[in-house]
């Protein structure tokens, strides 16, 4: 299956599932392919065949992103290696959840979680040791004899019973043994990695082209997040967290297609989204404002431009 085929598949499951997807981010650099939200619950997906093209710096741009914009970052692919993801099960390649679309279809559609999680050493699943503990006493046995049961150490089912993880053959025969489900759902929505302040990309790393938006907006009000590979130089927020992505250069076929891009994932992603050119031929691009540089240097604070980002995208 080509990969523009998978992004349709999975668009279209998503959409089946319930929720409202962006347009497709056909155009580089790109760290995600498409926003999708239902509800309270806003994505950021990437789309992969083999998900060993997805690499360490566009796992951390997506969870940059999953950050300044309350979005879940997800990767959904197909194989590693020559090896197809297992169903069902969630693997993570830097600090981003990865499933395959059957898990998808479970999870998106029929509302099923996943239960296993790879890491190293093979399959793992969440023991709820409460659940565990209650089963284990309800019978009347000591940490020792569900530890003979096991065939491990009495400390091994008392880690268990405190929350340590265990293999899927260890929880298959736990239930077996209890005639009961003691597993816990991988939480997918809340599987990345949480981002540090070491993790935060710094304006000295982006491109120096860029300075004079990013000393433009903090200078009236803003805070900005710089990102490197997404359709947008920039996610700002002011005082009132209401969120702007913003970028810039001469207004181009390239700078149309990028604004138009930002216009949908800003109506997915519920952000303002706003284009700083050297001339505009027009206001707006569907719901990108375009604003001329010139008209920024008159602009003392975040509420007037946010005023004229709000009355150039209703207009």
């Amino acid at each position: 299956m080509s990969r523009s085929a998978l992004v349709g598949n999975v668009t279209t499951m998503l959409e089946d599932a319930g929720f409202v997807v962006s347009d497709r981010c056909a155009i580089r650099p790109k760290s995600f392919d498409v926003a999708a939200r239902r509800g309270p619950d806003l994505l950021l997906l990437k789309i992969l065949g083999n998900i060993d093209a997805f690499d360490s710096q566009t796992g951390m741009e997506m969870r940059r992103l999953g950050t300044y914009l309350d979005a879940t970052p997800l990767v959904i692919g197909l194989r590693t290696r020559n090896q197809d993801l297992e169903p069902g099960v969630v693997y993570f390649r830097h600090g981003v959840p990865v499933f395959n679309p059957d898990t998808a279809v479970d999870l998106f559609v029929e509302g099923v979680p996943p239960l296993v999680y790879a890491a190293p050493g093979g399959l793992y699943v969440n023991i709820d040791g409460d659940v565990l503990k209650d089963e284990r006493k309800g019978r009347g046995w000591s940490l020792g004899q569900l530890a003979s049961e096991l065939g491990v150490s009495r400390r091994t089912v008392s880690k268990y019973e405190d929350g340590m993880n265990a293999s899927v053959e260890v929880a298959i025969e736990l239930e077996d043994l209890f005639e009961g489900e003691l597993t816990s759902p991988v939480e997918v929505f809340d599987g990345a990695d949480e981002l540090t302040e070491e993790d935060e990309l710094d304006e000295s790393e982006t491109e120096p082209e860029d300075e004079h938006m990013f000393t433009t907006l903090t200078r009236v009000g803003f805070t900005v997040h710089p990102t490197t590979r997404a359709p947008f130089k920039t996610v700002s927020e002011d005082d009132y967290e209401d969120r702007v992505l913003t970028s810039h250069s001469a207004f181009t076929r390239t700078a149309e297609k990028r604004a138009r891009i930002m216009s949908s994932i800003s109506r997915v992603a519920r952000t303002r989204s706003v284009y700083f050119v050297d001339e505009a031929r027009r206001e707006t691009v569907e719901d990108t404002a375009l604003v001329e540089r010139e008209e920024v240097e008159g602009i003392d604070d975040a509420d007037e431009l946010r005023k004229l980002i709000r009355e150039r995208a209703e207009a």
